[in-house]
């Protein structure tokens, strides 16, 4: 059933479906391929029904093991309905994002569906201090492999790497954007600049990239429409440094030695004190920038340099406080100003007990 009015069918062009369409990059994406002639119908899934006019709307959980029933006609699937906030439960998390990419992909070899476009991360990459810059979209992957959400996007990418066995003449591609940024958008990196100071890691210096789901879209209509071959990277034009990031965000940086910080991190995130495991503050200590070459060869052009990005950022942080990653507001507020001083404190306090250990 459709809302809005839904375009006569084409005799020629793919039905396309996305998943995680009442919302975000998959709202943005529905709504492009609605317009385009290419497009013979655009099927909308959710868990909800949303406002995209001009397409079909099959409400269902990607996560349903009758989730084939669905996409008898569908020739291409977009699964844009993933989880990153900070907030989730790392295993519901992990639940909703695997597991929906896993159920994604079986329901489109069982309804013969020709193509899958997985959207992981860029973040499957890991972020190091000896990383290249940019990283070629053929680069290793080496995030971890834990419980982080670049835990989930490499058993995404597991499952795509796996299809061609598992499901013989089914062809997935996986699409890597930079930093998500945009209404909405929740994660890690984006806490990172709600905090009153920015961290950074001694001896190291992080380049900035963001994808704005804007962009996401936009790359993923070319993805779909050209029939583009993966792996692909999305993100800005190059990357900001630590003072144009400064002169952006009109905050100050503190540094600590990244045993510290790390350390630090890994101690309260066991106390249930944040949300995020240390690993995940590589990405915002070590650099992760991406080069979109295969994109830029299709022609395909980001709307937001990485400039406009944060500022986009900023704007959607205004009024909020993280400290590592941990939202706090109301009376804790205050809490965040003293964020800088406060990890810092921490970090001395452990190297001075570490030394009078080494001293007995």
């Amino acid at each position: 059933m459709a809302t809005g009015k839904v375009r006569p069918r084409r005799s020629k062009g793919p039905v396309v479906a996305v998943t995680g369409a009442a919302s975000g990059a998959g709202r943005l994406l529905a709504a492009r391929l609605a317009e385009r002639e290419e497009i013979r119908k655009v099927v909308a899934i959710d868990g909800h029904r949303g406002d995209v006019p001009g397409v079909t709307w099959r409400v269902v959980d990607i996560r349903d093991p009758l989730l084939s029933n669905r996409l008898s006609d569908v020739d291409v699937i977009v699964n844009l309905d993933v989880e990153h906030s900070p907030e989730a439960d790392a295993k519901e998390r992990r639940t909703h994002n695997v597991r929906g990419a896993q159920t994604v992909v079986t329901a489109a070899a069982a309804a013969r569906v020709r193509r899958v476009v997985l959207v992981t991360s860029a973040m499957v990459y890991g972020a190091e201090p000896g990383n290249e810059v940019p990283l070629h979209e053929d680069a290793p992957l080496g995030a971890e492999a834990n419980a982080s959400i670049a835990g989930d996007f490499l058993e995404m990418e597991e499952l795509a790497a796996n299809a061609p066995l598992t499901h013989p003449g089914l062809e997935v591609t996986v699409v890597r954007p930079a930093a998500l940024v945009g209404p909405g958008v929740d994660t890690v990196v984006t806490r990172h600049f709600e905090a009153p100071r920015l961290l950074s890691v001694k001896g190291s210096t992080p380049g900035w990239q963001f994808c704005h789901i804007e962009d996401l879209a936009s790359a993923l209509e070319v993805v779909v429409v050209q029939n583009v071959a993966g792996p692909l990277a999305v993100g800005g034009d190059g990357w900001l440094g630590p003072e144009e990031v400064s002169e952006i965000t009109g905050k100050r940086g503190f540094e600590l030695p990244a045993a510290l910080t790390f350390g630090m991190a890994q101690r309260l995130h066991r106390l249930g004190m944040t949300p995020a495991p240390a690993t995940d503050l590589h990405y915002v200590a070590y650099p992760w920038v991406v080069d979109c070459a295969r994109l830029r060869a299709a022609g395909w052009k980001p709307l937001h340099d990485n400039a406009s990005a944060l500022r986009t950022v900023m704007e959607e942080t205004a009024g909020r406080h993280a400290v590592v990653g941990r939202r706090v507001g109301g009376k804790e507020a205050t809490m965040a100003t003293a964020a800088g001083a406060t990890v810092a404190a921490i970090g001395a306090a452990a190297a001075i007990r570490r030394a009078r250990k080494r001293r007995r």
